[in-house]
């Protein structure tokens, strides 16, 4: 499946990469109200993940979406995503 046949409405997801600030465990991490001159707490780096694909632009051919494990959100090129597939929700209590 193309990112561009998606169908509108649907819930669909995929595997995707960006380079982005990792903690030790190669994890995603935001670096909150830092002063100017303080060092980053995380170092570049290449992030693998599965992401829910929250909007497309077809245009600029870019996806948002927000990723499973961390929760953060990414916006990435058509380029860098692949195995998408349809999302079933499910209710685990």
């Amino acid at each position: 499946m193309d990112i561009k046949d998606i169908p509108a409405g649907e819930s669909w997801g995929c595997r995707f990469k960006t380079t982005t600030f990792l903690n030790d465990d190669g994890l995603p991490v935001d670096a909150i109200n830092l002063a100017l001159g303080q060092t980053h707490p995380g170092k570049p780096g290449l992030y693998e993940g599965i992401g829910v694909i929250q909007v497309r632009d077809i245009e600029q051919q870019r996806v948002q979406l927000q990723d499973v494990e961390s929760l953060k959100q990414f916006t990435v090129p058509f380029s860098d995503c692949w195995d998408i597939d349809t999302i079933e929700w499910t209710d685990d209590k």
